[in-house]
């Protein structure tokens, strides 16, 4: 897991850190106290959906389609807003099953900012340290919370770094963190507003993705190409980089779309 990280996920070294200390610590723990708990923050394209796909792949044999990984996706589990008391009597449900089967369960959370507020609070009992029901240990569980909120918080401090002249790569983790849960926690149309989940400190490590440079891009590009077995000609790399949106306006210095739009772009060029 370690070495694909480091060799596919492009301009995240704080995420491969991050993620890296989680997994290990809890699986060298015999008899771990809570559950993983941790949260991806960041806008499109930086490589969240793509890290939780990894990790699950490296942890479970058949990876997202083994019967112990539980993937929800807010429109497509839990679409309408009158129906949240159905939704978190039938969440719970879920998860008290699965894990009664299997105490090594992972649950992953796939776009969080679009959850009903107040929906996820129903699993907090099973987040937290004590929770022993009919005999079963969830304590070797795992929680994977993906969100594009936060995203915002995370682009203008990194943007603040770049106008101080300083590396991305110099960011604090820790403001980093406190940024990314009060805006998650502050926000009515957020999954995590006002969340006990946030309140009482369930989540064990916040992983926040940094947006993407141009050469980023690029190391996307060749990635792709790399993987479609098509040539890696340098002007198509070049010119395929350079079709994507930057922003700030002026300056265009990120990616607003990270690299999520990259192989589209590819298949005008083949």
């Amino acid at each position: 897991l370690e070495c694909d990280l480091a060799m596919n996920l492009v301009g995240q070294p704080l995420v491969r850190q991050q993620v890296m200390k989680g997994v290990r610590e809890f699986l060298e723990n015999r008899n771990p106290v809570k559950p993983l708990v941790m949260s991806f923050h960041g806008s499109t394209g930086t490589g969240k959906t793509y890290v939780s796909s990894m990790l699950i792949r490296y942890l479970f044999q058949g990876g997202l389609q083994s019967p112990y990984v539980h993937q929800f996706s807010p429109i497509v589990h839990f679409p309408h807003a009158e129906r949240i008391e159905q939704y978190k009597e039938s969440l719970k449900r879920w998860i008290q099953g699965n894990l009664t089967n299997c105490g090594r369960s992972a649950f992953l959370f796939d776009e969080m900012d679009k959850m009903h507020p107040g929906l996820i609070d129903v699993i907090i009992p099973f987040l937290g340290p004590s929770w022993v029901v009919y005999g079963t240990n969830y304590r070797k569980a795992i929680f994977i919370f993906v969100s594009n909120a936060g995203g915002e918080q995370i682009n203008d401090m990194t943007l603040d770094l770049w106008r101080a002249r300083k590396d991305r790569e110099e960011i604090s983790l820790r403001d980093l963190e406190q940024a990314i849960s009060k805006a998650v926690f502050e926000n009515p149309q957020s999954g995590f507003w006002k969340s006990g989940i946030i309140n009482e400190h369930l989540i064990d490590f916040v992983v926040p993705f940094l947006p993407l440079k141009h050469h980023h891009v690029k190391q996307c590009v060749i990635g792709e190409l790399v993987q479609q077995g098509l040539e890696v000609r340098p002007g198509v790399v070049q010119e395929v980089a350079d079709s994507i949106p930057y922003f700030p306006e002026e300056e265009k210095i990120f990616s607003s779309t990270g690299c999520k739009t990259v192989a589209s772009w590819i298949s005008f060029f083949f």
